[in-house]
């Protein structure tokens, strides 16, 4: 869409173009740590370079206010740190994925984890992308559009 404003400061009314953005694909960071969410979210629109490929990009500090303000089919992809208080992230996952099954999911964590161990306690839980922190934003970046494509 593109929308055409008039200036009142401009006394020729040139017109001023503004046009909208759209996005390939929209995700949600969930992680406790804010300077984690923070520079992700700023890193991956800085590198948001292909019109073509825009990631928008949704954050939250508390996996309680994630499932409560999570909406169905409106996220392409869930990246989430695994260790978080009050709820980690696979019994985040559990409950969204309850909710919509089609979102895709890319586990955070800063420590190595026991991925045979992992199946039996969450067995539902398909454990596919796991990205170890720290983590380049290029790396970010082709982990993300790689989950996507």
């Amino acid at each position: 869409m593109i929308y055409s404003m008039y200036s009142p400061a401009d006394p020729l009314h040139h017109p001023v173009v503004i046009k909208d953005q759209r996005f390939w694909k929209r995700i949600l960071i969930v992680d406790d740590d804010a300077d984690v969410t923070l520079t992700f979210k700023a890193g991956i629109e800085e590198n948001n370079n292909d019109p073509n490929r825009r990631i928008e990009v949704y954050t939250s500090n508390d996996p309680m206010s994630a499932l409560l303000e999570f909406k169905p089919n409106f996220y392409d992809l869930l990246l989430v740190d695994i260790n978080m208080p009050r709820m980690n992230g696979f019994e985040l996952c559990e409950k969204i994925l309850a909710i919509d099954i089609n979102v895709r999911v890319c586990f955070m964590s800063a420590v190595e984890i026991n991925r045979e161990g992992l199946r039996e306690i969450y067995p539902s839980l398909g454990i596919g992308c796991f990205i170890r922190k720290p983590v380049t934003i290029d790396y970010l970046l082709t982990r993300i559009r790689s989950e996507l494509d």
